[in-house]
């Protein structure tokens, strides 16, 4: 039976962040003049905002739970010594870099009784880069991070988006994406130790997973305008465990697909520092 609860303390379990640095090493580099309105004039302009998001508890769970979400969203960000890195332009041909964080939340035996004899998995925070190219409303993108905290290996996506715009107002951006994790990811997360094992009273069986694929997914995001300043956000996502996540004892007794969705609004804020 699925348990639904509302989890304040994960506040912190995502921020958006959407901040791209054009490279210059593309002449071809082309973008939607449309875009470059935002904040026009002001070194910061930033997109604050809240949502909620309803997520399994834990990775494989079959347990959800609705979490409040920050959202920060740049469209034009100044560096002292460098200039203007993010100037508001939304790039329609070339590379891109961004930089990529996620958060996974603090994992605990009293979770869910399928995770009965395991070990506390402490909050873990993943730092990297993106890079991406895009061509007029195609895109693709490659991930890595670095985590810290509950677990120390990487973790990498890649994937292809669909960007389109219906209205002025309204941007949908959609596609598949494939997950990696290290050795070290896939044993904290999907691995059983012959001592968990023995704990559980034999709900679990000791397991000891390999790097590579963990899961394959898709993903759709959709923002809309209400006002120059306001912005409705709208997400939803699926991910299939897949290869030793899928063999997983913890996904077995939980459940091999899990879903996301969330909603939330943003308020966009136009100011200067270095002037």
């Amino acid at each position: 039976m699925k348990r639904h609860l509302l989890n304040i303390p994960s506040i912190f379990g995502l921020v958006l962040v959407q901040m791209s640095i054009a490279s210059a090493a593309d002449p071809a580099d082309e973008w939607d003049a449309s875009q470059t309105t935002a904040g026009l004039g002001h070194q910061y302009s930033v997109h604050l905002g809240i949502g909620g998001l309803y997520q399994p508890k834990y990775p494989g769970a079959g347990d959800y739970l609705l979490s409040p979400y920050p959202i920060i969203v740049f469209d034009r960000l100044y560096v002292p010594g460098v200039g203007q890195v993010v100037d508001g332009k939304e790039i329609v041909r070339g590379f891109g870099i961004y930089p990529s964080f996620s958060f996974k939340g603090k994992r605990k035996a009293s979770d869910s009784s399928d995770l009965t004899g395991t070990n506390t998995i402490d909050p873990a925070v993943e730092i990297g880069l993106g890079l991406r190219y895009r061509y007029d409303w195609l895109r693709g993108f490659v991930e890595f991070r670095q985590g810290f905290g509950g677990h120390n290996g990487q973790v990498g996506r890649v994937g292809l988006e669909v960007i389109t715009k219906p209205t002025d107002q309204l941007k949908l951006v959609f596609g598949p994406r494939l997950d990696w994790g290290s050795s070290d990811y896939m044993e904290t997360y999907f691995g059983v130790t012959p001592s968990e094992a023995a704990a559980s009273g034999g709900g679990l069986t000791a397991y000891k997973p390999d790097a590579g694929i963990s899961s394959i997914g898709f993903d759709i995001t959709a923002s809309y305008s209400y006002t120059e300043k306001t912005t409705l956000h709208l997400r939803a996502g699926w991910d299939r465990f897949v290869g030793d996540a899928d063999d997983s004892a913890i996904v077995n007794n939980g459940d091999h697909d899990n879903f996301t969705i969330g909603a939330g609004v943003s308020y966009r804020l136009d100011f200067d520092v270095f002037r």
